[in-house]
């Protein structure tokens, strides 16, 4: 450890980040982490150590005097060393520092760049790039500009750099414009100087490759892309030891090809650590706190954590605070238009990078960049088809663009969707003009204004599952659509219809401010605003907020009446019955609900409405204490989901009987049907139903004396209820029960331990809620004794060993030096206490049969 790796550390501690992900990050131990931390001071340098190759010291900074270029082999050969390779590798790297003339960047080509800043995140693809190079041969890093593919290859190439005696080359490729002359700038690049007359520059890199293992770096490939694939075919055919990295915005598409998507920051802590990295280099006293991360964050999301975005936004800190920053974005493209003068110059402005990228792209592609900047978010190759579609063959234009890394290309639950980067959005859109535009927003309204149609008219049938993930995935567009109704006046239909919208990816909030704008917009009497405000009227009710409900409800009688609609008149007084019911007025809810079921008869009613309306029923008369009578409404439309495949109100009816059978004693009963609801409710995004149902299994456990497991539920369904509004609808009758069922386990469990139950269940997140409620994790209380830990890199050799590779055959597969697998395997035997390489199989054997491996 030397003193910038014991600042480095704390500084990364101070920042928030855990010993274990600095470790990750620094690629050193943690018992190194933990002794930086426990320094005041920075080590002192460390002892000098003699070394084998000092002898020979002096030949060796003379060839390097002579050919700062000249190879590790080379070097080698010259001076006749028999001893280990690893021994003058290293030697040879300080005495190339201790002689560097210029301390500036190394010279491209003889090794790589230096890199003046810190490198951030990317331990996954730094991970899956040397894997990659342990089979592949040619790797290539493929994404769009900006997204730090270069910063990622050194970084990569310095990781592996030890695995290959005759070292790394870096050739950067963005100045060079005619492909013809490609040959010649790695001839040049790589530093060969003896050459036959008229010997041309390909034949001589294949000779001088053909005995090296050496790994290339093809850094900004995509505007030679046909000459960048013969060429590293033909030098790969060549020299069987040659392995290649390249960086480019499209595959080179050539057999043996290993693509590594390079997207985006996945992550907010990523982007975050980089823009905190860059804001310190540009204002050193710069610090992330609690009171500037979630501006920090902001920016980097309006950034698509775009990490060249992100160092050009840092760079406008000298003039402007966070703030200032994060309200400027809007104009991205204008605004980020300084940077490092020693970049390239398409990486000195953002607008130079997308520039570069347009110019790279055919005259369809561009169109179709600019047509599809009309989604907000990801889209189906059907939904580009319909809305962009002029002309254009849509197929290819999206292929070319997906290739050219300009559209990502995403699949969900086996549909696969298209995204564009805001930025390139933001670029496209610009190279729209207003008539073009406005066409554009026409069309794409109108093809979610059809698929909310659809929706609606299909949700009680076997599709709602796979609606429900259409309209979360399409959830950016679907806003999108609803502002453009805003505008032609069609929003009080679009949004009030499909009155189920909360649970299909809106959440109750947003539903509720989109139906809140409509109405306020359109105030004219018609059957759209008279249903649009039974719909507001019912997700004001399931919020606890009674009084907004009644106002709508009560408004929404009167358009109705007045337009004449009778399935409006029935819709508003069945969500006033509702009201009724969660106010304790049992009398007017039945009243209420009974005429709303027979004034649905005779109208369009959707059968789902209906269907609502008799768990309603089923619910009044449980709190009611009418249970024969609760039975009958939601034992009458089980099988009528069942009949049309319908999945979301038949859980609403099967919790029905779970909460009819738990007030009758029935507690295995409850259990049964409150699990079987939640199965039922995973791929709906109801919150309301995952609540209750949540709520249904704490108070059922409490019943059977299970008063952990009630206590965490309990805490979990407090969590989800404030996701949604009040608790239990804020009812009186609903608390009341809950009370009850509560007081039972914290007397059965004691308030310390209740305490901390409820707490726990109050931490957990929906899928392990979800988890937890269906039994598919125990909490025993017990810990399995510990196996031996090995790291990820010693997982990956005790695999290999087990499969009879020798050491030499794993360090060229794994992409390390030998010595290094010889460490591993030494380690490996340590931990598990064997004495022979052969015993690793069968420990192999066994961890794999136990799920330990």
């Amino acid at each position: 450890m030397n003193p910038q790796d014991w600042r480095e550390i704390r500084r990364l501690h101070a920042d928030g980040m855990p010993i274990k992900a600095i470790a990750r990050h620094r690629g050193i131990s943690r018992n190194t982490v933990r002794r930086a931390l426990t320094l005041d001071e920075p080590p002192g340098p460390a002892r000098a150590r003699a070394s084998v190759a000092d002898a020979s010291e002096p030949e060796i900074r003379a060839l390097l005097a002579e050919d700062p270029a000249i190879t590790v082999a080379a070097i080698a050969e010259r001076i006749g060393w028999q001893r280990s390779m690893t021994v003058l590798k290293d030697r040879v790297r300080a005495l190339r520092a201790d002689t560097a003339a210029d301390p500036a960047p190394v010279t491209p080509g003889a090794d790589l760049p230096a890199q003046l800043t810190e490198f951030v995140g990317r331990e996954d693809e730094l991970a899956a790039i040397r894997q990659a190079l342990g089979g592949s041969r040619l790797v290539t890093l493929m994404g769009a500009g900006g997204v730090g593919k270069t910063r990622l290859a050194i970084q990569a190439a310095d990781k592996v750099r030890r695995a290959f005696a005759d070292g790394v080359r870096w050739v950067e490729l963005g100045a060079l414009r005619d492909p013809a002359l490609l040959a010649q700038t790695l001839v040049d690049a790589l530093g060969i100087r003896d050459r036959a007359a008229g010997q041309r520059p390909q034949h001589l890199l294949a000779e001088h490759l053909r005995n090296k293992q050496v790994l290339l770096v093809l850094d900004n490939c995509e505007h030679l892309l046909g000459a960048c694939a013969d060429l590293a075919s033909a030098l790969l055919h060549a020299a069987r030891e040659l392995r290649i990295i390249a960086t480019s915005r499209e595959a080179l598409a050539i057999p043996g090809e290993h693509v590594v998507p390079v997207a985006p920051f996945p992550d907010d802590d990523s982007a975050v650590t980089l823009f905190t990295a860059r804001a310190r280099d540009i204002l050193p006293g710069f610090t992330l706190d609690d009171g500037n991360v979630a501006l920090v964050r902001r920016i980097c999301a309006q950034l698509d954590g775009l990490p060249l975005a992100i160092e050009l936004a840092c760079t406008r800190l000298r003039v402007l605070s966070l703030s200032e920053l994060a309200d400027r974005l809007g104009h991205r493209l204008r605004l980020l238009t300084g940077g490092n003068r020693a970049a390239p110059e398409r990486h000195r402005s953002l607008q130079a990078t997308v520039d570069w990228s347009f110019e790279l792209c055919d005259a369809v592609e561009r169109r179709l960049w600019t047509r599809t900047s009309v989604f907000a978010g990801s889209f189906t190759l059907a939904a580009a088809e319909e809305v962009c579609g002029a002309g254009d063959d849509i197929v290819d234009g999206i292929d070319g663009l997906v290739s050219k890394s300009l559209l990502l290309r995403e699949e969900h639950q086996g549909q696969v969707r298209f995204r564009m980067l805001e930025t390139l959005r933001e670029y496209g859109q610009a190279e729209l003009d207003d008539a073009a535009a406005a066409e554009l927003r026409e069309r794409h309204h109108a093809y979610y204004a059809r698929m909310i149609a659809e929706v609606t008219a299909e949700w009680f049938g076997p599709r709602q599952g796979q609606w429900c993930v259409g309209l979360r995935l399409e959830h950016t567009n679907l806003r999108a659509a609803f502002e453009t109704a805003l505008e032609h006046g069609d929003a009080t239909r679009l949004i009030g219809a499909p009155w189920f919208l909360w649970a299909a990816g809106f959440s109750f909030a947003e539903h509720r401010y989109w139906l809140e704008r409509a109405l306020g917009l359109d105030r004219e009497p018609s059957a759209d605003r008279a249903r649009a405000l039974a719909t507001l009227g019912l997700v004001a009710a399931l919020q606890g907020d009674r009084d907004a409900a009644r106002r709508a409800l009560d408004e929404g009688v009167a358009v109705a009446e007045t337009v004449g609609d009778p399935f409006a008149q029935a819709y508003n007084r069945h969500e006033q019955g509702l009201v009724a019911f969660f106010g304790g007025e049992f009398d007017t809810s039945e009243t209420i609900l009974l005429e709303a079921l027979d004034r649905y008869r005779g109208t369009e009613a959707p059968l789902d409405l209906v269907g609502s309306l008799r768990v309603h029923l089923g619910l009044l008369y449980i709190f009611a204490g009418d249970t024969h009578e609760a039975l009958r409404h939601f034992e009458q439309l089980r099988p009528e989901c069942e009949q049309h495949g319908e999945r979301w109100m038949l859980s609403y009816a099967v919790y029905g009987l779970g909460l009819t059978a738990l007030m009758c004693g029935d507690h295995d009963g409850a259990a049964r049907h409150a699990t079987e609801s939640l199965r039922m409710k995973e791929p709906f995004d109801d919150t309301i139903g995952l609540s209750l149902t949540t709520e249904l299994l704490a108070w059922t456990e409490a019943a059977r004396e299970q008063p952990e497991r009630a206590a965490i539920l309990l805490g979990a369904a407090e969590t989800l209820w404030t996701s949604v509004g009040m608790q239990l609808y804020g009812s009186p009758h609903w608390l009341e029960q809950r009370t009850r069922f509560d007081n039972r386990a914290r007397r059965d469990l004691g308030d310390t331990a209740y305490e901390a139950a409820f707490r726990r269940g109050q931490r957990m997140g929906r899928d392990q809620v979800i988890a937890f409620a269906l039994g598919e994790t125990r909490d025993t209380g017990h810990t399995a004794p510990a196996r031996p830990a090995l790291s990820r890199r010693e997982a990956e050799v005790a695999a290999l060993v087990a499969e009879g590779l020798t050491n030499r055959e794993i360090a060229q597969k794994l992409v390390i030096s030998h010595r290094t697998v010889e460490g591993h395997v030494e380690h490996i035997l340590d931990k598990l206490g064997l004495t022979r390489r052969a015993q690793v199989a069968q420990w192999q054997t066994k961890a794999g049969a136990s799920g330990d491996v």
